[in-house]
């Protein structure tokens, strides 16, 4: 799960760190509203799940009523448009208006779970303000580490090490840096954060320490214990079929494209796309329907997968265990018939009842499924079909 940036900042305050004065909004007049109750120099800030704000032109400096005006009607009125949101670009709904502050320089700080070792790492670099990954490639030694006890926490030492690297020296700026670094920490452990990031943390000519934007991922399978996490969800930054996926059992995330696969078992799903892109083609989706996936279950998961335009053509690869392959079977049947195949439905089944499964759907005669030997055969004929 994701959070806007407005809300990061608000978990991150909580917790004691600092951050500038702001204010949400959703209309131009809620916009020049926050101006005049912050006064002199605002950021206006696009609040959506993707980076690369800066770079399209939704982040901007304003002096005065006018120039907010101006950033709010644009951001309201036109699609992002960045690396991370493809060519379609997504719709800003709500701006971030925060008090601009005089920056001297510019740190990178975050919490980050390092599957490797099984444990939180803190890193640190001065090179803040840009993206973490370039530095990462260009620079790695920039980047300072520590990794964390999962009990513990971020103990003294740790700190002392992780706010040298950033070159801080003043008595007030160190006490400052470690109150924010220990918040940061304090956010990733209290509400099961997969990423805690300030970027960037900042020094203002003032000697002030501010955290200034902030990015969070939380892990969904916690989300159920944080009732907090669930009062922040945005369900308009999700992407619909997602969600409805969601609501039935059912992983699925949409990619770009355009034979749907519907499998069951996330390593057989993975499997699957690495197959049809071994023999040319694309995947429209990722979607596991999961061991025990039910005839109604299955229907579902067509629905999604048919209400994807880019999709040409399906690829169905069971294996059948707990579910077994004549209860999937039906499934294909009863979809055919509800939803009606437009387009070619490569089948592939192995495993529990598979024999009586291929009988079933060999006395459907349905034109629009199409067996398959196996998987090699199965994704040969899929890519074939939207060739």
């Amino acid at each position: 799960m994701k959070v806007h940036e407005y809300q990061a900042r608000e978990l991150l305050e909580e917790c004691g760190a600092p951050v500038p004065p702001s204010k949400v909004v959703e209309t131009v007049d809620q916009a020049l509203s926050a101006y005049d109750e912050i006064g002199q120099m605002v950021v206006v800030k696009a609040q959506v799940f993707a980076g690369g704000r800066g770079k399209a032109g939704f982040v901007k400096l304003c002096n005065n009523r006018d120039e907010v005006k101006t950033a709010a009607e644009f951001m309201l009125g036109n699609r992002m448009v960045s690396k991370q949101t493809g060519p379609e670009g997504i719709a800003v709904k709500k701006l971030l208006i925060a008090s601009a502050v005089d920056i001297e320089s510019e740190y990178y700080v975050a919490v980050v779970l390092d599957r490797t070792k099984r444990c939180p790492v803190v890193m640190v670099s001065r090179e803040g303000g840009v993206e973490i990954e370039e530095v990462a490639e260009k620079n790695p030694d920039a980047i300072v580490k520590q990794w964390l006890d999962p009990h513990l926490g971020l103990v003294n030492f740790q700190a002392a090490r992780l706010v040298s690297a950033l070159g801080l020296k003043e008595k007030s700026q160190v006490k400052s840096a470690t109150k924010v670094l220990r918040a940061l920490v304090d956010v990733f452990y209290k509400y099961d954060c997969a990423l805690a990031e300030i970027n960037p943390l900042v020094l203002t000519r003032g000697g002030d320490i501010l955290a200034i934007d902030a990015k969070m991922n939380f892990d969904d399978n916690a989300t159920f214990r944080h009732k907090r996490l669930q009062e922040m969800f945005d369900p308009s930054e999700e992407n619909p079929a997602e969600l409805r996926a969601k609501e039935h059992d059912l992983t699925y995330i949409a990619l770009d494209g355009n034979i749907g696969c519907l499998v069951n078992g996330a390593g057989l799903a993975m499997s699957t796309m690495d197959i049809i892109k071994l023999h040319g083609g694309e995947p429209a989706n990722f979607l596991d329907v999961g061991g025990s996936v039910t005839k109604e279950g299955a229907i579902e998961a067509f629905r999604i997968i048919l209400s994807d335009e880019k999709v040409r053509g399906v690829l169905v690869n069971i294996f059948g265990g707990i579910a077994k392959c004549d209860t999937i079977a039906e499934a294909l049947i009863a979809a055919a018939n509800e939803i009606g195949f437009k387009i070619p439905v490569v089948v592939r089944l192995e495993g529990t009842n598979v024999e009586r499964a291929r009988e079933l759907l060999k006395e459907a005669n349905i034109d629009a499924l199409i067996p398959a030997d196996d998987l090699t055969d199965a994704a040969k004929k899929a890519c074939a079909q939207v060739a």
